[in-house]
């Protein structure tokens, strides 16, 4: 009777004991549940500070100017007249290029360090292709203004003249004297800097495949194309589409780089070999010129229309991977 007895408190103990481990579990998780539900409002409450911020310093010129100020080509602070038809012109035709030309050149390397690489020499080129990204956009600029840019003005940009002299269509693409710097030569550093985004953010997702299903499209005969093209871009195109929309981003808010080789000129031209601008570069060129509030107003107008076009962008492209998604699972 007293063994009994004393034996009796231990399962209220353990149970006890239980019952605080629980508690504090689950204590532990409504923190943590609550801090990340405050960061994601924080990022909310942030992304409407920009935006209102950018509406109310843009105001006077949007209300001056109406809905002319986005189809006006005219750039004149001296009369006071304004249009932002010229850089966005600038920055969606040098974001649309580089993305064209990056995102094959970025889905080959990926391919190459997964699929053909020899293993010794993966991880050299991965880091390498990885350090790009860590490289200064002002470098990026310094080198395009006084090495690539004059090796296109002498090589490149004559050759492409002549090849496409006559034809149709191309010969006012690629028309115009040899500048060296225009819309080209931006759109061609644009892909140089985003081209690490691509690749890294698409090996990292090949390399997510299963092996089996690569093994068994082998198996079957299929060869190294038809495994990437049937097997390995169908398992991952979402996560392809998220590097792409990552690398866009990047492209259509780029400064320094595009403001040294773009040429800075308000105007819309044709030919890729023409100067141009864009937002970003019109904003960091002009911006501590400018000495009256319409002026400041229709930099900041241009501010809230980048804004608006970087969300339009970013909206569709999740717009398309909700549909991609819900077709996989139909």
């Amino acid at each position: 009777m007293t063994i009994a007895s004393e034996a009796m408190p231990a399962p209220s103990v353990a149970a006890r004991a239980r019952e605080a481990t629980v508690q504090r579990f689950a204590t532990t998780d409504a923190f943590f549940r609550t801090l990340t539900r405050a960061a994601a409002i924080l990022v909310l409450l942030i992304l409407g500070g920009v935006a209102i911020s950018l509406v109310i310093g843009s105001w006077p010129a949007l209300s001056t100017f109406g809905a002319a100020f986005l189809v006006t080509e005219s750039w004149n602070p001296v009369t006071e007249k304004f249009g932002a038809l010229a850089p966005i012109y600038g920055t969606v035709v040098t974001a649309a290029l580089s993305i064209v030309i990056a995102v094959p050149i970025g889905i080959g390397i990926a391919v190459f360090l997964t699929e053909l690489c020899p293993r010794s020499l993966r991880r050299p080129i991965a880091i390498a292709i990885e350090l790009l990204a860590g490289i200064p956009s002002i470098i990026y600029g310094i080198w395009g203004l006084f090495v690539f840019a004059p090796f296109l003005q002498t090589t490149i940009q004559p050759f492409i003249i002549n090849l496409f002299h006559g034809v149709p269509g191309l010969n006012s693409l690629f028309a115009g004297p040899p500048y060296g710097i225009g819309l080209l030569t931006s759109a061609l550093i644009l892909t140089i800097m985003i081209l690490p985004f691509i690749s890294s953010i698409t090996k990292d997702v090949f390399e997510t495949v299963p092996p089996v299903l690569k093994e068994s499209a082998y198996g079957i005969g299929c060869t190294t194309w038809e495994v990437t093209r049937r097997v390995v871009i169908p398992y991952t195109r979402i996560g392809i589409m998220g590097g792409v929309m990552l690398a866009l981003g990047r492209a259509l808010g780029e400064t320094m780089a595009v403001t040294f080789v773009i040429g800075n000129a308000h105007r819309i031209s044709a030919s890729l070999f023409a100067p141009g601008t864009t937002i970003s570069a019109t904003i960091a060129n002009e911006f501590t010129e400018a000495d009256g509030e319409l002026y400041t107003s229709s930099l900041i107008a241009l501010g809230l229309i980048l804004f608006v076009i970087t969300f339009l962008i970013l909206a569709a492209a999740r717009f398309m991977l909700m549909r991609i998604e819900r077709r996989a699972g139909a």
